[in-house]
This record gives structure tokens, sequence and C-alpha cells, in this order.
């Protein structure tokens, strides 16, 4: 047996929560092709897994990497925590579709904090365009949600009313060319300007073309107001006339005993629901969305500077110790301080510091903010929500900004660390199932999430007894240490020590399916014991590039099957024992 990859001694996790068994990985191209005691066989690249566990490479169903896929910094930052695919185009704004300069740029601005300003778009970007961006550009696969608030702003611009029934058709017209572009499914952000104009009935009548792909939504609210946007989540299922309406809830944060039971009431509705969640207790988001009071029109950017500029603003002064500034173009000085500090360093209150670095940054300030449960009760609800299951994991990671929040470094490492090794939240197979496959399956990723032959080969290799998390808030930018954990979209190559810099690398659609050679140079290298670790002779073999293939979402296959009716059975396995096996269509 020949094989272009061999991934030999470890412990498989195939991820349908079935527990770990001795097993070799034999790869050809990009796709798995054998499992199993693999005795005598040879492979081009052998990675020694003695002593780790073998497992689906994880899908970060939540993170704002929509400018910075390409930067190597953020693709190690994933890769190092076993983590293959990105799913982006979040909270309903991103870079596309944009048909004209004025969305692109109102985009880019208003939310130039979470995501970012997108290395080469200037000008009109059709989904198309921007996914074939990602071919040969990044590491990672790369999944894209129509951002509703991007869509609303080409149709309305910053208009704080409800859609006419022309605006809505001409909304309604870009969601199904996305989706016939290649999107995975669409996103709101309903405390964001401007989805926040948006009522249910509109978003209902944008979910209709979906067909089985998800709803992904920023709640309009969350925390102890959980129950209010959870209501209308459900209403927008009912209304929306798709049938069977995948929803999925985005960094669903805050207090179990109120998050849980509106979500298990709409369960056993038979409503379809999944939501993800990151392991922590602060969150982080643009300066101006938490501090400016709702009669500002953050949506337009000139009205709301002016009126900073020119009338008193009635500021919510509980806020300040809470803010930590994350990133202020201009007064870098101020990132990692929080608010009031950042303000007596500067000779002035805070209510006057936020306004003026508003004014500077024209509202692109971010921030790290906490919750008001920090400490032992709200650890314990980020315990009881991670272990619900119809939670995936999502970081919700930031990269901007010179003091980001540690969630996109360091959250999949905490869910495989701390949650499974010292808490005990999860057995490491149920891990494999809440961070591969049940996200793999809700956003109809084609043959990815398990580790069997006829999948595309998403692998990680974890150390379970070693693999946690560095970054704090203190030092948030901190990757897990080497050794612990590596991984490898579609097997392009594992990093080896002293690797040159690599060729761009790859992206998965919900159209086509690409693989590409080799995943960014790593200066530590990460398995050691084998080709390339410690003691032998540094070097940088890679895959060979394999030319495009192509996969469309069926009604064959389980991805596509899990994406319509991925919580059917939850509601049944709510009250149950955590089991070890899941299948096609459940999650345990």
């Amino acid at each position: 047996m020949i094989f272009d990859v061999l991934v030999q001694g470890g412990r498989v996790l195939d991820g349908m929560g079935a527990p770990a068994f001795p097993a070799d990985v034999g790869v050809v191209a990009d796709e798995i092709v054998a499992v199993g005691r693999l005795d005598g066989a040879q492979a081009a690249t052998v990675v020694d897994a003695s002593g780790r566990h073998v497992m689906p490479g994880l899908v970060d169903c939540h993170v704002h990497g929509d400018a910075l896929a390409g930067d190597p910094a953020v693709q190690l930052a994933a890769l190092r925590q076993g983590v293959t695919t990105f799913v982006l185009g979040q909270d309903g704004l991103s870079f596309a579709p944009a048909t004209t300069p004025g969305t692109l740029a109102y985009v880019t601005r208003y939310f130039a904090a979470v995501n970012g300003v997108h290395p080469w778009a200037d000008g009109p970007l059709s989904v198309r365009e921007l996914l074939d961006g990602h071919d040969r550009t990044t590491a990672l696969n790369t999944a894209y949600l129509l951002p509703h608030g991007t869509i609303r702003y080409d149709v309305m611009g910053p208009a704080e009313r409800a859609a006419t029934r022309e605006e809505l058709a001409a909304m309604l017209a870009r969601v199904e060319r996305g989706l016939e572009e290649g999107a995975a499914g669409l996103s709101t952000g309903l405390e964001y300007a401007p989805g926040r104009y948006a009522d249910a009935a509109e978003i209902a009548a944008l979910c209709a073309p979906l067909g089985g792909l998800p709803y992904v939504t920023h709640m309009r609210a969350y925390g102890e107001r959980a129950a209010i946007g959870m209501a209308e989540v459900a209403a927008i299922a009912r209304a929306s006339g798709a049938a069977g309406l995948s929803v999925h809830v985005s960094h669903y944060h805050g207090p179990a005993s109120v998050l849980l039971p509106p979500l298990d009431a709409a369960l056993d509705e038979g409503l379809d629901v999944t939501f993800d969640s990151y392991p922590y207790l602060r969150g982080s988001t643009i300066l101006a969305m938490v501090a400016l009071p709702a009669r500002i029109p953050a949506a337009d950017t000139e009205r709301a500077l002016e009126i900073l500029a020119s009338e008193p603003v009635e500021w919510d002064e509980s806020l300040w110790p809470r803010i930590t500034l994350s990133h202020v173009p201009g007064a870098e000085w101020a990132e990692g301080m929080t608010l009031p500090e950042a303000a007596a360093k500067a000779g002035t209150g805070p209510g006057e510091f936020c306004r003026r670095i508003l004014l500077d940054t024209r509202l692109s300030a971010g921030c790290v903010t906490a919750r008001p449960d920090e400490g032992p009760e709200g650890e314990e609800s980020v315990r009881a929500i991670l272990r619900h299951p119809a939670h995936t994991g999502g970081s919700d990671g930031i990269y901007v900004g010179g003091h980001p929040h540690p969630r996109g470094y360091g959250a999949f490492a905490r869910m495989l660390g701390h949650h499974v090794r010292e808490t005990g939240d999860w057995s490491l197979a149920q891990a494999a199932v809440h961070l591969a496959s049940h996200p793999a399956r809700r956003f109809g990723l084609p043959r990815r999430g398990l580790v069997r032959p006829g999948q595309i080969a998403d692998l990680a290799v974890v150390d379970a007894a070693a693999v946690r998390d560095l970054a704090t808030y203190e030092s948030p930018a901190s990757r897990p240490p080497a050794w612990t954990t590596s991984s490898s979209p579609a097997c392009r190559s594992w990093p080896r020590d002293g690797s040159p810099a690599p060729p761009p690398g790859g992206r998965c659609g919900r159209e086509r399916l690409r693989s590409f050679p080799r995943v960014p140079a790593d200066p530590a290298p990460c398995l050691p014991g084998g080709p390339g670790g410690p003691g032998s002779a540094s070097h940088a073999a890679s895959v060979s590039p394999v030319a495009p293939r192509t996969a469309r979402i069926g009604s064959a296959g389980p991805a596509a099957a899990g994406a319509r009716g991925i919580t059917r059975t939850l509601a049944a396995w709510r009250h149950r024992p955590p089991g070890l096996r899941g299948d096609e269509g459940s999650v345990r």
C-alpha cells in the first residue's frame, strides 16, 4: 500500500462519538482511503501520531477571519488548536455581496474592529469573487454565510425602517444569487446596524430560499434578555415558509438558567435549533455597539459623528469598568487598558474619552467586555451550555487590534484541555462530535467531520494529556504550546521545523472542494518523533497539489442529511445521560 500521507500509530476518534481505537490513516491526494492496521504501508509523508489521538479537523462555527484568513499568523492560531475550517460572514456584516463601493466602504468602516480591512477588495464584490479570492490564499478551509446587514445596506442604505415590497424583492434576489454562487447560509446581526432595523417578517422572507442551509443569527437580545431573542428566533423559524428551517444561534452566552429553558422549549416544539459558544466569560465587539445610545444612528456614520461632536450624550456609566479597549487606531497606547484607566491617563473622564476615541476612529474602535456574572456562577453556566447536545464550538475570534480577546487563540485548545481533561464536561470522543462532526453536518460541509474512507482528509492530531490554552486576557495572542495539537486541512502537509514560507493554500466551499499543497510554516515543529520533529533533519516535504474537485450538496451523504435535520432527535436525547455514540442525524 502506497499513500501520499500516512498518519501512523495514533488512536482514532472517528467523529461519531465512538471510543478511540488504534488505527493508521492512509491518505491519497486529499481523501482518506484507509483507516485501520496498515502495517507495511509506505507514504511520501509519514506522521508519527504515537501516544496521540487522530480526530477530524475542527470547525470554527463562528469566527471573524474574513479579511485575515490569508494571514499566516491567523492560520497558525487556528491550526495549532486543531481547527481546519472557518465559517465566515458572521453577524450579518461582511464584504459581499456589495454592488456599490458605498456598501463595501460602510461594512469595512463599521466592522473594522471585528473583521479588519479586506486586503484587496475596493469596489463592488460578489460572493463568487470573494470565495474565489480564498483559493490559493489560505491554508484553511473557508465557508461563507450571506450577511443580511450587508445586503440590507446595499439595497436600503442606512434606513431605519421596514423594507418596502420592492426593497424586500431586491434583497431576496441577492440572497438567491449568493446561494447560487456558493454561500453556506444566511447570517444576521440584530444588535448591529443596519440589521437591527429589520423585523422578523423581513428576515423570515429572506430565509425562504435557504433550502436546508442554516439561518445563523446574532440575536436581538442575550444574557438576562435571551428569552426575547429566542422568541424572535422561533417566530422566524415558524414564519419563514422554508420547511424545517435550520436555525443556528451565534455565541449563545449568559446564565444557563436563562438561556437553556427557551432553547429546550424550541426543541420540544420541533424547531431545528443549534448554537455555538466559546469557553470565556467576556465578550468582544465594536465600542460603538456597546457604548452608543440607541438614538444615535450608527448605520449613518456621518450623522452619528455629527451628533457625537455637537450634542451631549447620555452615556451608561455603569459600563465603563467592564470595557477594555482592544483596537484604537491612532491611540494604540490605550489598547489593553480599561476605559477608565485610559481616560485617567489622558486626563479626562470616561465619557469624554469614549466620545473622543469614537470620533477619532470614526466609530471603528473595538473592545473586550466583561459579563456581569463573572466568577464561579458564570463558569458553571459556560460548562452547562457546552454540555448541551445542540452545542457546537465557535471561537468568535477577532484578530484585529493590539489587545484582542484571547478566544481566537485559545478557545478550541481550552475546550480540548480544560473542558475535557480537567473538568470532564466532555470525553474526547464527545469533543470530536461537538467540534467537528456536528458542525460539519450543520453547515453542510461535504465529506467533512469524520475520519473514515471517502472523507476529505481534514485531520487533527492531539496530545490529550498536554493540550492547553496559553492565551489570557493579559497576553491574548499566545498560541497553544508546540507538540500538543497540529492539524492539516486535506492533509496538504504537516508543519515542519525550518520549513520555508509556504505558497498559498486553499478553500472549502459549497460548490467546490479544492486541495492545495501546504499549511503555513511554524517556527516550532508540531509532531515530535515524526519526520521533521526533534532530532531529524529539517526539511519541507509536502503533499503534491491535486486537481480541483467538485462537490455539490444534495440529498445524498451524511453532511447534507444532517444539515437539514441535525436536531431532529435532540429533544429526545436531552434528558438522557451523555452517550458515547451518535448517528448521522443525532448528537449525544
